[in-house]
């Protein structure tokens, strides 16, 4: 098993930040340092994480979590504000899957399996995430739900289309595959109309449902393959042509 690999499945980090470690230098294998994260590994080798042994491939868990606002999707914060960690159980190391801003509320994932977070993720594999926006300005327009749909522009490139769902005239469920920073939000300001308030709903397969703000719950087995088949573990579903 590649080193990246074997320490994201022993719960360390995340597949691309075990990669960083070990290009930092933080990672040795038989007492010797490694920066290659693709070297091969496996039970008989003795691998380390700043001097500390890592064992081997523990059971893989995720949670579910209603974050509340004011809480960061970190696993620690320079600050000392209160993170998504904070508020699951502490049997094992997990780390979030994707992020929330500070404000925003809703559905987050965490896990102590790297690759299943990686591939939940990353673009390529456009694991669909679908929120509950309320909006302030006038009520949206047929036009900006269009506009919604069809892809936005913002400063970092054009938005891909996305599912858009007018609930009243200030709420809409928009469902988008990407994963840019404060994505949602920016796209609703693009067409005139500011977020007051923003939850998500679903993250590929699973729903928030009654899940109360601050809460969590472990996932089934059932739920755990029903998020490894929204991301698969092989080639990338090819993208429409626009």
């Amino acid at each position: 098993m590649r080193l990246a690999k074997y320490l994201a499945h022993a719960g360390v980090a995340s597949r691309r930040a075990a990669e960083q470690l070990i290009a930092e230098g933080r990672v040795t294998v038989n007492g010797a340092t490694v920066t290659d994260p693709a070297r091969d590994v496996g039970d008989h080798s003795a691998v380390a994480f700043d001097g500390e042994p890592v064992k081997g491939a523990e059971p893989r868990v995720a949670y579910a979590l209603h974050k509340p606002a004011g809480v960061v999707s970190t696993s620690s914060d320079t600050h000392g504000r209160r993170t998504v960690v904070d508020l699951v159980p502490k049997e094992r190391r997990l780390y979030p899957v994707g992020r929330l801003d500070a404000d925003s509320t809703g559905l987050i994932l965490l896990t102590n399996d790297g690759e299943l977070a990686n591939r939940l993720t990353h673009p390529r594999y456009e694991v669909p995430k679908t929120y509950r926006a309320t909006l302030g300005g006038p009520a949206i327009t047929d036009r900006a739900l269009k506009a919604l749909r069809e892809g936005v522009q913002l400063e970092d490139g054009l938005t891909a289309p996305a599912r858009v769902r007018r609930l009243t005239p200030h709420q809409l469920e928009l469902t988008i595959h990407e994963g840019r920073n404060r994505q949602v939000r920016r796209m609703c300001e693009a067409v005139g109309r500011p977020v007051k308030q923003l939850v998500r709903i679903r993250f590929g397969p699973l729903e928030l449902g009654d899940l109360r703000p601050g809460k969590s719950r472990r996932l089934t087995a059932t739920e755990l393959a029903a998020l490894a088949a929204a991301a698969p573990n092989g080639a990338a579903r090819p993208r429409p042509r626009r």
